[in-house]
């Protein structure tokens, strides 16, 4: 097969060996140039890649790439992995492709609707026009939007791989859609970087949705993460730094800044290692004992790297517990570990399952603990 899957970058990345993987700048028109393919060549959407952040690639693959039989798409960090957890070989592709008419991510579930999650953390005028203008054009599609757009799940990434002829179906399905509503709303209504890029969000939904419209026989992949932001890694240094001169309001004010600029932050894609999420964790343990009691487990450790054993440990209890499993080591944990009752307290607050008896889940951990 003359396959090429397009990695998608904004920033200079380790390229993978093999050659099936071309790296493709995305926004070039609007960036410093990063030596690689660039997506303002041709017929292109480049200097638009604020609102459409990697669809400027793929709109560029698909007015400018001819010469492929099947084609896909990936991000610098982001790739499709097999079984073993190791990135797609061409021929594993080959293979698969085969069988399947597309390969894709696994879809995420999510705990509430798409259309709420979407309302909740973005413009979401830009998610139901686009479900006007689907009505509009695309009528036969309108019911699989409704359906979808009230039900859990939803594709991520904007990473596939098909063949170019359904490819360029997709794009031009995807592209007259955006094209109409970004002609019906206000794009300047989100200031920051982070939301205006809604076509790039709402893309990943769309693409389940015409999946599931045109039955396609969709192999659904896990998605494999290759390195930390430099972004991520900065903020946890700085954070690190404020923890250990006892500066908590430091780090909280500095953390909601960040937060503010790149509200993706605390996400698995951003905090791969979950250190950040544990860091935020520690912060809000210390604020609470530093209120309460005067004094916080800074005070007998400050070092990161030391306490990010204690809160998994913890985190690991409360999670087992939660779901009624008692072991020997959550037990020992819990009756010798040096954290406090209100780092326990946090962490059941902060524990995701909302339908659970939160106060009866910690009077079972502050009992074990005994």
């Amino acid at each position: 097969m003359n396959l090429t899957i397009y990695v998608l970058t904004h920033k200079k990345f380790d390229v993978p060996k093999d050659a099936t993987y071309q790296p493709l700048q995305v926004g070039s028109a609007v960036h410093d140039n990063l030596g690689y393919l660039r997506d303002d060549a041709g017929e292109n959407i480049s200097a638009q890649n604020c609102y459409y952040s990697e669809l400027t690639g793929l709109y560029w693959i698909w007015k400018n790439v001819k010469n492929v039989d099947y084609v896909g798409t990936c991000h610098y960090r982001r790739y499709l992995i097999n079984g073993e957890e190791k990135v797609f070989t061409k021929q594993e592709y080959e293979n698969l492709l085969r069988e399947y008419d597309l390969i894709t991510t696994k879809k995420v579930h999510l705990n509430n609707s798409y259309h709420y999650g979407f309302s909740a953390n973005h413009n979401i005028a830009a998610l139901d026009m686009t479900g006007n203008v689907i009505h509009e054009i695309y009528p036969e599609y309108y019911e699989t939007f409704e359906k979808l757009v009230n039900g859990p799940d939803t594709y991520f990434g904007n990473m596939f791989v098909t063949s170019k002829a359904l490819y360029d179906e997709y794009c031009e399905w995807l592209f007259s859609i955006f094209f109409e509503v970004q002609k019906r709303i206000d794009m300047e209504i989100d200031e920051d970087d982070y939301h205006k890029r809604v076509f790039g969000f709402i893309s990943e939904f769309l693409l389940l949705v015409w999946t599931t419209k045109k039955g396609l026989k969709v192999c659904e992949c896990k998605v494999g993460m290759i390195g930390e932001k430099a972004e991520t890694r900065e903020m946890k240094e700085r954070l690190r730094v404020y923890l250990k001169s006892h500066d908590i309001d430091g780090a909280k004010a500095y953390f909601m800044e960040q937060y503010k600029l790149r509200p993706d932050v605390l996400m698995e894609a951003s905090d791969i290692t979950g250190e950040l999420r544990l860091t935020m964790q520690i912060i809000a343990t210390a604020d609470a004992e530093q209120r309460i009691n005067g004094t916080s487990i800074l005070d007998s450790e400050d070092e990161l790297s030391k306490l990010f054993p204690l809160f998994v440990s913890l985190n690991r209890a409360v999670a087992n517990v939660a779901k009624y499993i008692e072991n020997e080591e959550d037990c020992a944990f819990l009756q010798n570990m040096p954290l406090s009752q209100v780092a326990v307290r946090v962490a059941v607050e902060i524990f995701p399952e909302k339908s659970l008896d939160k106060n009866e889940l910690l009077q079972r951990l502050l009992g074990m603990g005994l």
